[in-house]
């Protein structure tokens, strides 16, 4: 699963690198659009129901060409048919959909409306698993060795309360799709999000197309990850800062000079 990760780009930085528009200004902090967001901050310690940047491509008009957009969302997806809770939101009492699984995204009724034309990246530094027996796990950071972005795959929704205008705007939210694990990666956790390439981006993302099974099935960027284990600081998503993602220095070898 990927529960926890480290996003340290601008979403403005991202779209300019990208080739991509930045729609993020004025979104809020919950992935709401139309609420004044705060100035970015690199979060190093991710956590579920937080605004992450996505990428998406989508359509001005009907006939024109799909571009590249960076938009911020509340990570954990919201079906559009949730219900209304009280207080106006979305009624999250059942679990968060913050993965979903690549062996069953085309067919799940919460992720299958989303995989035929809402995809999108999800943009990150690195993701956090932890190993070992409860109460003692020791946390991994896997990240990318040239030091750039890695983009796991991800599905979005938008989601209006009952009652609501349909041109208001809604709340987007997201979700990352996992795979199984493969070499290194599978001693720490027997899933791993699904990562893709460059050259894969615009056809993953194209909402005119189908979902590629193929890229389902890959693991596009595995050859740029690297693994290191981290300070258990990361288990508090109170604890936010560089120090997360830095190596453990190793105990000292204790024993007596013969």
């Amino acid at each position: 699963m990927c529960g926890r990760f480290a996003a340290t780009t601008d979403p403005a930085l991202l779209a300019e690198k990208i080739k991509a528009i930045d729609e993020t200004t004025g979104a809020g902090k919950d992935g709401a659009a139309g609420k004044d967001g705060a100035a970015f901050t690199a979060n190093y310690n991710v956590a579920p129901t937080t605004a992450v940047a996505t990428v998406v491509k989508r359509h001005t008009e009907p006939d024109d060409e799909s571009t590249r957009r960076v938009r911020l969302m509340r990570w954990g997806l919201v079906p559009p048919w949730a219900k209304t809770a009280a207080d106006g939101g979305p009624d999250t009492k059942g679990p968060l959909l913050i993965n979903a699984r690549s062996e069953t995204v085309a067919t799940s009724p919460a992720f299958r409306g989303s995989a035929k034309t809402k995809r999108c990246l999800v943009p990150m530094d690195g993701w956090y698993e932890w190993k070992g027996q409860k109460g003692a796990k020791t946390p991994y950071y896997m990240y990318a060795d040239d030091g750039a972005p890695l983009f796991m795959a991800g599905l979005w929704s938008t989601w209006r309360p009952k009652g609501a205008d349909e041109d208001s705007r809604p709340l987007l939210s997201c979700t990352i799709i996992t795979t199984d694990s493969v070499g290194p990666l599978a001693d720490i956790h027997d899933r791993m999000p699904l990562t893709i390439s460059e050259p894969d981006w615009d056809h993953w993302l194209d909402p005119d197309a189908p979902i590629d099974q193929g890229l389902l099935r890959g693991h596009g960027d595995l050859d740029r990850i690297d693994i290191r284990e981290v300070s258990r600081l990361v288990n508090s998503v109170r604890n936010n800062g560089p120090e997360l993602i830095e190596p453990v220095e190793p105990e000292p070898v204790q024993g007596t000079l013969l």
